[in-house]
């Protein structure tokens, strides 16, 4: 097979994208079990977004490599006409690429459609409850937040009437929370970042339950009767939500598969985490990161010799 110029440009992007992708995912999730140990020592907030870069990083780094160095490279030495071959390693692998690549567009497009459509027929009306602006819809939204670029904060009547002020005061903060973080944006991520290997979908999870965790905290601030209070609600809302699934790019006060009686625990004991100063960890991660993306940028030649050895 003798591919055009074009499609040689996109044989070896897609090829290089599938060789990156797995040979960073692999190694994010070699040290995964480690990653997660050392979140349990952080306070959620900083172990959400460790855990979070991790979950996202083969793919950035993937996309990074292929748009920083291959495409620059392939444009600057590869000659407008050549006969070169495109061997069976590197057409498997630019299949697998485009596979997974397409999947991952896949599951971000369908997620944003399911999300837009309940936001559709959740029919609200919009009002302004303890200071924030919410649309109150007849069922099924509980407390939760939906949408990506302005999310909207949806609550159900049932959960209104539920809640006493106190509650939902504190409920409405949390989700406050997630909106200031752009949580919903962070699930689209996820969403778009392929997840090869089990142990990233576990870094997923993990990520999602320091994310409640840290919004939990940012709603309550260390008070004890906002906590109690928050620990309250959630169970009410648990129960006004049992059996309903929301799409995944809303974020719910209570989310149906999580461990609702640890997060209860969590806010009734109060308890302190001492967060390790060390940073290694993470400032290790990135400097190797930027310095062997850094080293290939200054050196394009060998980045088209190390593609043409792909391609052979």
């Amino acid at each position: 097979m003798t591919p055009s110029y074009l499609s040689r440009l996109l044989l070896l992007s897609s090829a290089s994208f599938f060789v990156v992708l797995m040979f960073f995912a692999a190694l994010v999730a070699l040290i995964a079990p480690a990653a997660i140990r050392r979140a349990s020592t952080l306070r959620p907030r900083r172990a959400a977004r460790l855990l979070l870069s991790l979950r996202l990083l083969p793919a950035a780094l993937a996309a990074t490599v292929v748009t920083a160095l291959c495409v620059p490279s392939y444009l600057r030495f590869e000659p407008l006409m050549t006969n070169e071959q495109a061997g069976l390693v590197s057409l498997t692998a630019a299949i697998l690429g485009a596979a997974i690549l397409g999947l991952a567009i896949y599951r971000g497009c369908s997620a944003l459609l399911r999300s837009a459509l309940y936001l559709r027929r959740s029919d609200g009306r919009e009002s302004r409850v303890e200071g924030e602006t919410v649309w109150i819809v007849p069922q099924g939204a509980g407390l939760a937040l939906a949408g990506i670029w302005r999310p909207r904060l949806l609550i159900s009547e049932g959960a209104l009437a539920g809640l006493s002020s106190d509650q939902l005061a504190v409920a409405l903060r949390h989700e406050h929370s997630h909106r200031v973080s752009r949580d919903n944006l962070k699930r689209l991520l996820i969403r778009l970042a392929p997840a090869v290997f089990p142990r990233l979908r576990t870094l997923e999870q993990e990520w999602v339950k320091h994310a409640e965790w840290a919004a939990d905290d940012r709603a309550t601030e260390g008070d004890g009767e906002r906590s109690a209070a928050l620990a309250a609600a959630l169970v009410r809302v648990a129960r006004l939500q049992s059996g309903m699934a929301m799409p995944e790019l809303m974020t719910s006060l209570v989310a149906a598969d999580e461990d609702l009686a640890q997060r209860v625990d969590r806010l009734l004991d109060a308890p302190t985490v001492a967060e390790t100063p060390n940073r290694r960890f993470e400032t290790i991660a990135f400097a190797s990161a930027v310095l062997l993306i850094g080293g290939l940028a200054l050196n394009l030649r060998l980045v088209h010799v190390l593609l043409e050895n792909l391609l052979d």
